[in-house]
């Protein structure tokens, strides 16, 4: 039987949790390894199921990758040769995408199998070939993608959308392409910042980091270096739900704030309001948790959107922070078609939710939630089923855990030091 949680919730969880490093900025940092001539040591690297599958992806194209400290890790892969991606892996993650623009850029020619990862819905992948063949490749898409360039070549890039990991491979070839690439309508998350910051380690040339627009001088040559990972911001949303859901006092160390302006706008219109004391965020107990209207009275609408908008990745257990909060609230989820169907797991277990349509759903809280048997469809709503069960009375099971711990690392450990019931089975 695959791995399972058991939870009973109803109890307020205390202490202070140290964030994990991004996920979403270890995994394109970690295909950036490729395009370095010497080794990169990376620390705050979180220890989850994503990061040990795309580290055994560059160890089968040749890399060693070391694991120097719980969470330090250093990747050398100067003896990396071409060949196919192995499928199996790649199935696992859909960071495998990532490994495009670095592999076409050191070698000229990529064949990798679709992606996999999260089921959330229709994820094009157009924005990454799209890009690449503004830098000089030729695509052929089949049911495997296969990429050849000759020579790389700066371009005047204008994005069909700012996608996250369409930009991410953008960066990693143009940084190796010769000439200026300037890249428009861009990502500009605090993961693409972390990739921007470490390929600038590396010795490139990159302007605009943290905006839309993004200026590379490239084909400079590329050396090792060491760099830490910034915060996860999506999993210190997590642990500010965390604590409001359960009524308890958790406090998060360390933080930027400056990742986090959006997602606190949004807890604060649920009447949750952490404090910030240096790198260190607080959530007290007792929250007004009261979803604030609009002016005249109006429900009030909480929308996701490219950065900097509230993140996506933090709507799944804002709902459920938004189930025990007296008001009602319109949810607006823009980016994945797929991503609010779990709701169904909670109004099993008591939430009062309307699920308008694919991307939008209506909550009305406060509401008493009850233990029950769930599962984890994607990363996100198994960490917002997680949350549900830890709020509600007594007991829950949840299954397929392992799509939680892809991207949250221990996470059964570091809830129970906050005072959590939560037992892991493996049978």
């Amino acid at each position: 039987m695959p791995p399972r949680f058991l939870v009973r919730g109803g109890r307020p969880l205390r202490g202070t949790v140290h964030p994990a490093g991004n996920k979403n900025a270890a995994l394109p940092i970690l295909a950036a390894t490729l395009l370095a001539d010497g080794p990169m040591a990376l620390d705050n690297i979180p220890r989850i199921r994503d990061v040990e599958t795309m580290l055994a992806l560059l160890v089968d194209l040749g890399a060693t990758a070391e694991w120097t400290g719980p969470n330090a890790v250093t990747v050398d892969a100067r003896n990396v040769r071409p060949k196919p991606l192995d499928p199996g892996l790649c199935a696992k993650i859909r960071a495998s995408i990532l490994l495009a623009g670095p592999l076409l850029a050191r070698f000229g020619t990529v064949t990798l199998p679709p992606p996999g990862g999260d089921v959330i819905g229709r994820r094009r992948v157009d924005t990454h070939f799209l890009a690449l063949e503004q830098l000089g490749a030729s695509v052929s898409v089949g049911d495997r993608y296969e990429l050849e360039a000759k020579a790389l070549k700066g371009n005047d890039i204008f994005l069909d959308e700012p996608s996250v990991t369409g930009t991410e491979n953008a960066l990693m070839a143009s940084v190796m392409a010769k000439g200026r690439t300037v890249l428009r309508n861009a990502a500009c998350e605090p993961h693409v910042q972390d990739l921007a910051r470490v390929l600038v380690a590396m010795g490139a040339h990159i302007e605009g980091i943290g905006s839309n627009i993004y200026t590379i001088e490239g084909g400079r040559p590329l050396s090792g270096a060491a760099y830490a990972i910034g915060p996860d911001h999506i999993e210190i949303g997590s642990f500010i739900g965390l604590a409001a859901v359960t009524n308890g006092e958790i406090s998060i160390d360390p933080v930027r704030v400056e990742d986090l302006r959006s997602t606190l706008l949004g807890f604060e219109r649920l009447g949750i309001r952490p404090r910030v004391e240096g790198t260190r965020l607080t959530v007290d107990a007792d929250q007004e948790r009261r979803i604030r209207p609009d002016l005249g009275g109006h429900v009030p609408k909480l929308e996701d959107g490219p950065w900097p908008a509230f993140p996506a990745d933090v709507m799944s257990t804002t709902i459920v922070t938004a189930t025990q909060c007296s008001g009602m609230l319109l949810v607006f989820e823009k980016m994945f078609e797929s991503r609010l169907f779990f709701v169904d797991k909670l109004i099993g277990m008591g939430a009062r939710i309307v699920l308008c349509d694919p991307h939008r759903a209506v909550i009305s809280g406060p509401s008493a939630l009850k233990g029950g048997t769930v599962e984890s469809p994607d990363i996100r709503a198994g960490m917002a089923m997680l949350l549900a069960a830890l709020a509600a009375e007594g007991p829950s099971t949840i299954h397929n855990v392992g799509q939680i711990e892809r991207g949250y690392e221990r996470i059964d450990e570091r809830l129970r030091a906050l005072g959590a019931e939560i037992e892991r089975h493996d049978g």
